[in-house]
């Protein structure tokens, strides 16, 4: 290994070290933005969660309060894709150089063709981000259906935790993760009735009375 740095000219280690210092925060970036973790301040998933809460049982004041923060969302939404193109394309040019260097290209046709990766990197990145938010509101608006559907639990449902139902969403009997009410605990095959979504993936419901 250290034989190799040393074959290298100066201007390729640098090339190759940036790319490890950008590739760490690439990674990360990507990381945050696949869990839902880039809201700078801090909300996240749970915000999302939340904001859900709202449209299903608030209807109408949620869709007019949704509405209104739609422009500070979109702004948000901009500076941090605007954050993850350039970290993006410092990533992907960096290591194009670094690369054509190694291959023994000249340093204005390394740094040029690296730079098409960039803007390759970019745009990619830039579409997989923005279809994230659309998945996830596709999801959300599916869910909603199973709101005061019934059905059982599947898997137990712990105290304060997360367990499993069998509900109908969509007019499908699906397999949904779900918490209950008030934090109780709800054994396998307890009946149930779904009171709130949670997120796209997640709703709270609460024991069915049984007549």
């Amino acid at each position: 290994m250290m034989e190799w740095w040393e074959s290298l000219t100066g201007v390729n280690r640098a090339f190759f070290s940036a790319a490890a210092f950008f590739s760490v925060f690439f990674l990360w970036q990507m990381l945050a933005a696949l869990l839902g973790l880039g809201d700078e301040d801090g909300g996240g998933a749970h915000d999302g969660a939340d904001g859900m809460d709202g449209d299903v049982d608030g209807h109408g004041d949620a869709f007019e309060d949704g509405a209104q923060a739609d422009g500070t969302e979109t702004v948000m939404a901009f500076k941090l894709l605007s954050i993850r193109a350039i970290i993006t394309f410092c990533t992907m040019f960096t290591w194009g150089t670094a690369l054509y260097l190694y291959r023994g290209d000249s340093v204005a046709r390394a740094m040029g063709v690296a730079s098409i990766w960039g803007i390759l990197g970019m745009v990619c990145v830039a579409l997989v981000l923005s279809l994230l938010p659309k998945l996830a509101q596709t999801g959300t608006a599916r869910i909603a259906s199973a709101l005061g559907a019934h059905g059982s639990v599947y898997l137990d449902i712990p105290a304060d935790g997360v367990g499993e139902v069998r509900v109908s969403v969509s007019d499908v009997i699906s397999f949904v993760k779900a918490r209950s009410f008030e934090g109780k605990a709800l054994k396998a095959g307890t009946p149930v009735v779904v009171t709130r979504v949670l997120d796209a993936t997640t709703v709270e419901v609460d024991e069915a009375s049984v007549t």
